[in-house]
């Protein structure tokens, strides 16, 4: 209680109201940073639950969702963090629902769509009133990351020991279809104005490129190197994916499927820690600016995040972080 204090202190008289922010999840410092995006200074931190994994902000800036994925232990909730107020974060408990993962704001603002491991479930959770309203059967395997189509009606789950992708429509609170995207699927995003849903598949070492109704795989991009996030520029014209292994992001062109920048992530000579792949740089997190013609990528076996310059696709500086750094979300 005293360190959660303490944090929200730093937060509160910090951090600007109207700053343009970079939120960074750290996974092994139980907290969130905050940046600012003009230089990497920092604003703030934030106390979260055990093993925060992902984050969501609201549309509107005010709110950002921590899933406290848990460490040892499984967790069962989400931290709701008020970016605005600089009230105390507040804790919603998902109950029998353990190991919280992807998450995505549906457009109401009110609600969100929440991944479950432990249970196997898709819940829809209402922010606002701090409860779970639904919990869609996922079926045989564990739910990872989760997409929104534009319209918020349909979401779209991948599972990393399935190797799949599957389609859930939220009116009906079901699973339409399950296809196989490629072994090790973990990273989604659903490209702007097209709807075509694109996997990261790190095992596999591709990308494939879905139909938003079927499934059905339409393309496939080669990506080796670990694949494991893929988002798109706010154009939509590239998509960004970081290649943990081989410590790279690539840069492919959205409409030609076909990557035309590969960005070095690992420095040479720095000191990185041991992590799931070994000592190694290990990109996860990464996120575009919606303002500036930058990329953001956390590099977790070094503590920083690589600032890129998507002009020129090249790394123009490095930010300090907490412990492990993953998630990533951006308030304007």
């Amino acid at each position: 209680m005293i360190r959660a204090m303490l944090l929200l202190s730093i937060a509160l008289t910090a951090v600007p109201v109207d700053a343009a922010e970079l939120l960074v999840g750290n996974k092994s410092a139980d907290s969130v940073w905050r940046l600012s995006t003009a230089d990497g200074r920092k604003l703030g931190e934030i106390a979260t639950g055990q093993g925060p994994h992902e984050i969501a902000v609201s549309a509107d800036g005010r709110l950002a969702l921590v899933s406290n994925y848990g460490a040892a232990a499984p967790g069962h909730s989400l931290s709701v963090l008020d970016l605005h107020d600089g009230k105390s974060p507040r804790t919603l408990d998902l109950g029998e629902h353990g190991r919280p993962h992807g998450m995505r704001w549906l457009p109401d603002g009110r609600r969100a769509v929440v991944t479950t491991e432990a249970s196997r479930r898709l819940l829809l959770v209402d922010i606002a009133a701090g409860k779970t309203e639904a919990a869609v059967d996922l079926g045989d395997g564990r739910g990872h990351m989760v997409a929104l189509s534009a319209d918020g009606k349909v979401a779209y789950v991948t599972k990393i020991d399935r190797g799949t992708l599957s389609r859930i429509d939220l009116a009906s609170r079901r699973k339409t279809h399950e296809i196989g995207a490629g072994a090790g699927a973990e990273g989604v995003a659903t490209r702007p104005d097209s709807g075509e849903v694109w996997v990261s598949n790190r095992e596999a070492g591709t990308v494939t490129v879905h139909d938003p109704a079927t499934l059905a795989i339409r393309h496939t991009v080669p990506s080796p190197g670990f694949p494991i996030r893929v988002v798109f520029t706010p154009d939509g014209r590239h998509a960004l994916v970081t290649n943990a292994r081989a410590a790279t992001l690539a840069v492919i062109d959205a409409e030609n499927k076909r990557v035309i920048q590969t960005v070095e992530l690992a420095r040479a000579g720095a000191a990185y820690r041991d992590t799931m792949l070994g000592r190694a740089a290990l990109p996860i997190g990464v996120i575009a600016d919606p303002l500036r013609p930058r990329a953001y990528v956390a590099i977790s076996g070094g503590d920083e995040i690589a600032v890129i310059d998507t002009r020129e696709w090249k790394v123009v500086e490095h930010w300090k972080t907490g412990r492990e750094p993953d998630a990533l979300g951006i308030v304007e």
